[in-house]
């Protein structure tokens, strides 16, 4: 299986970077990954003008996928998320919710053992392994690895963890994959400005899905489905990612738009997956019950591979 090491580690989503791999549609493959600071904090010693800021959020890759062509969708598989080491958080001064009441910078180091994230003495936390950054390049401007989009990014979206398919649009040839920014454990928000920070190896199989477009990632996961929509403003974000599901799930149902809105109003769910990025992110997610019940299947693969979204 082939591996992609860390050190390959870039900062923005760019069509203009150069791949470090290149993979079949359908291949499964290992990619490592720093944790956020890029290991930079060793202890709650670390100080704060020790870190390159520069140097934050990096994702590795990119990863050239062959056939993949703008207007397709990268279905990106995640079967397996592997922690390594301990974990680290941090606030400060002007980072997060909170960030306008920390008078000074703060790390702390947050062992992992087992599979939970000890706290403290009174606290472990049960582990919950996601990506925090995960995407494909922007057709136009770089796009730091610390915001989010319709290409992806730092999304920070909890259900982003094994057994989940996210779907992107893609905007250049060849995609230009990548992730990084695994979290151990993180609470719908991130209000601090991190999870349980994390380095680690993600197992993935990628697929192109030929003749049918997104505009922003689609989440699928045993539960069900849910549009990812980064903007400015919360209110924003949800309003863009109800529309997208409703314009997803129409065509695929008996339902006037009136019954489609009555559905999704008593049985889906807005939810906030982070409010502390350049751009917020919320999600809105439809119970499988629901797709079953019409028989809904997004996506069909037309290369005949059987891939979808149910």
């Amino acid at each position: 299986m082939s591996f992609v090491p860390c050190t390959t580690a870039i900062y923005s989503f760019s069509k203009n970077h150069q791949p470090v791999r290149t993979v079949q549609s359908g291949e499964t493959f290992v990619i490592e990954t720093y944790d956020c600071f890029q290991n930079q904090i060793t202890s709650s010693e670390t100080p704060f003008d020790s870190i390159d800021w520069n140097h934050i959020n990096p994702a590795t890759g990119p990863i050239y996928i062959e056939g993949a062509e703008p207007g397709d969708i990268l279905a990106v598989k995640i079967e397996q998320i592997r922690l390594k080491g301990q974990g680290v958080m941090a606030v400060g001064p002007g980072l997060g919710v909170l960030g306008d009441r920390i008078p000074q910078f703060e790390a702390k180091m947050i062992p992992v053992e087992e599979n939970r994230a000890v706290f403290d003495e009174h606290l472990s936390i049960p582990l919950n392994p996601m990506i925090g950054v995960i995407g494909v390049a922007p057709s136009g401007e770089d796009v730091s690895c610390g915001t989010p989009g319709p290409h992806g990014g730092n999304m920070d979206t909890k259900l982003i963890t094994t057994g989940a398919t996210v779907y992107f649009p893609v905007f250049v040839k060849g995609a230009l994959f990548a992730l990084g920014d695994l979290h151990a454990a993180m609470g719908d928000g991130e209000i601090g400005v991190s999870g349980i920070e994390i380095s680690g190896e993600v197992t993935v199989t990628v697929r192109v899905m030929k003749g049918y477009s997104l505009n922003h990632p689609l989440l699928q996961n045993d539960d069900g489905i849910a549009t990812i929509v980064s903007a400015k403003t919360l209110d924003e974000a949800v309003k863009q990612s109800v529309e997208e599901m409703v314009n997803l799930l129409l065509p695929h149902t008996p339902l006037t738009l009136n019954h489609l809105t009555m559905v999704l109003s008593a049985a889906g769910q807005t939810q906030i997956s982070q409010v502390v990025d350049p751009l917020v992110t919320a999600r809105f997610f439809v119970p499988r019950f629901v797709l079953e019940a019409y028989g809904i299947r997004l996506f069909e693969d037309r290369g005949g591979n059987g891939d979808g979204a149910t």
